[in-house]
């Protein structure tokens, strides 16, 4: 009798054991899937301009449209992918006297950061929006725009910079890209950033299932206007 009872109860242990597996395998499939097929939004960067009109010369403000954010690699069950962050809320005043950006200075607000349109906690929390809830980039010299700027070409310069975020501030470089727009100019750049530096404590990893890189890319779309 003992071993016709046993039978049994070895066939449901199996039974139990193959549909954890099978459950098991369908979550790594289905994550596999999400993540590999999961659109992500490109690196920010110049779109068509009109050609240029009104004087250079002056101080420009930041005006709507402008973008800023963060890129940070991904990687879980064995496939890479990006996390990207963005915000419209941009702030700041640019300074041009001849072919120079003789000042400069941003504010983004970190606090309303989403990723795919949803607020992130974890973000939150990482880079302590409650106690810091700005970054600011100010110009540390003034950068050379050269004097075909003035008529419409698209220039690309380093912009040195000093970067806050988390009440830490450092001196960085930023890759910039600048253009006339009509009435307007645009500016899109990235700066490199490694977490430790700012003491930014990303979300918790957990190896091969899910893990995020200790660092990432700021980046900004920013279109002024005269003031």
């Amino acid at each position: 009798m003992t071993g016709q009872i046993a039978r049994p109860k070895h066939r449901w242990a199996r039974r139990i054991l193959f549909g954890v597996v099978a459950l098991l395998a369908l979550i790594v499939l289905g994550s596999w899937a999400f993540i590999k097929f999961q659109p992500t939004l490109p690196p920010l960067a110049l779109s068509a301009a009109s050609p240029p009109a009104g004087a250079l010369d002056g101080t420009w403000a930041v005006s709507a449209g402008s973008v800023a954010g963060f890129r940070v690699p991904e990687t879980a069950f064995g496939m890479s992918n990006d996390v990207v962050g963005r915000t419209t809320a941009v702030s700041g005043t640019v300074v041009i006297s001849g072919d120079q950006v003789t000042s400069a200075m941003f504010r983004i607000d970190l606090a309303v950061l989403t990723v795919n349109g949803k607020p992130q906690p974890q973000f939150a929390k990482s880079l302590d929006t409650q106690s810091f809830p700005e970054a600011t980039f100010t110009l540390a010299k003034p950068v050379e725009l050269g004097s075909s700027f003035a008529s419409g070409a698209t220039v690309r310069v380093s912009a040195t910079g000093r970067l806050t975020m988390n009440g830490v501030t450092h001196l960085v470089t930023a890759t910039v890209s600048a253009r006339r727009d009509g009435a307007a100019l645009e500016v899109a750049g990235s700066i490199p950033v490694t977490f430790s530096a700012w003491g930014i404590k990303g979300p918790a990893g957990y190896g091969f299932f899910a893990s995020l890189a200790n660092h990432g890319t700021a980046e900004f779309l920013v279109s002024v206007h005269r003031l």
